[in-house]
């Protein structure tokens, strides 16, 4: 079973059988398992061509989906939030720190590791089908994103490489990166901005350990799905996952945030998580949304 948690816009750009674990989607890192190197900015990207887009140092045929700009190929490569003391690198290194601090494996090493170097370029399979999206939902529009062609995109989430990243064996991670959406821009949105997504799962042992008279209870039912839970999880697992989630998280806005912060959770949809929830915090008098999360869909698990 397992859990998710991502961090929204961070900042503007200038942002088979059922698995034996259970998957809540979250925010942690770990050195231990190296990510792929940053691309230096001055080989981010060249002037698409006519036939061609180069990137990142590989070329990609242009087709009638193709409507990435310059403008916006100029940005890819430039790695803020891997720039010594750049905001977002502080950002960044506070959550890590965190992290590393609060939340150790067995030998006492940390229990997430952290990607903060994976190409934003994506296949359209990784960043819409590993994701459980449906060929017709709104967020797959060419209004919305910016394709190379019809099988590769920039990564409009850092979710895209949720489904490789768990496939490769790991249990716990953050992934961190620049996205691109096609977002009108104002005082809150820029098609370039950042995100920092966690993920952890969860075996039987690691949910019940804790928990007085737990040997006998369960991650998986064939049950009903209801609004508070997937048909294929146990209401106790699924209550102590949320409340791992939103215990973990709330510390974390605390740690970035400072003591006597007000905070609240909202019930919201995504097609990967259920049940799935948006934390907003009072800032300035008003409520602000900072992330989503939610108890990770077990079909993507399983998948």
């Amino acid at each position: 079973m397992a859990m998710l948690w991502k961090f929204m816009r961070v900042a503007k750009y200038s942002k088979t059988t059922l698995s034996p674990k259970v998957k809540v989607r979250g925010i942690p890192t770990h050195s231990r398992h190296s990510s792929s190197k940053s691309v230096p900015s001055d080989f981010a990207a060249s002037a698409p061509c006519s036939n061609a887009v180069e990137l990142l140092g590989k070329s990609y045929p242009q087709d009638d989906y193709s409507n990435v700009t310059e403008k916006i190929l100029s940005k890819v490569g430039k790695n803020l939030h891997n720039r010594k003391h750049h905001p977002l690198w502080l950002i960044k290194e506070q959550v890590k720190e965190h992290f590393y601090k609060h939340y150790l494996g067995r030998r006492g090493t940390p229990l997430f590791s952290v990607y903060d170097g994976l190409s934003p370029v994506v296949t359209v399979q990784q960043n819409f089908d590993s994701l459980l999206i449906p060929q017709n939902h709104a967020s797959r529009r060419r209004e919305d994103n910016y394709y190379l062609n019809r099988d590769h995109m920039l990564r409009a989430h850092t979710s895209a490489h949720q489904w490789d990243l768990i496939h490769s064996g790991l249990d716990a991670f953050l992934a961190v990166g620049d996205v691109y959406r096609r977002d009108t821009i104002d005082n809150t949105h820029y098609p370039v901005f950042h995100q920092m997504e966690g993920v952890r799962l969860f075996s039987c042992h690691e949910l019940f350990s804790s928990i007085k008279d737990g040997e006998g209870l369960q991650l998986f039912e064939q049950g009903h799905r209801t609004a508070h839970k997937q048909e294929c999880h146990t209401m106790e697992a699924v209550r102590l996952v949320e409340f791992n989630l939103k215990q973990v998280l709330t510390k974390l806005m605390t740690h970035i945030f400072g003591d006597g912060l007000q905070v609240r959770w909202v019930d919201c949809y995504f097609p990967f998580t259920h049940p799935s929830f948006e934390m907003e915090i009072n800032f300035q008098g008003e409520w602000m949304e900072v992330l989503g999360c939610g108890v990770m869909e077990q079909q993507l698990v399983n998948s």
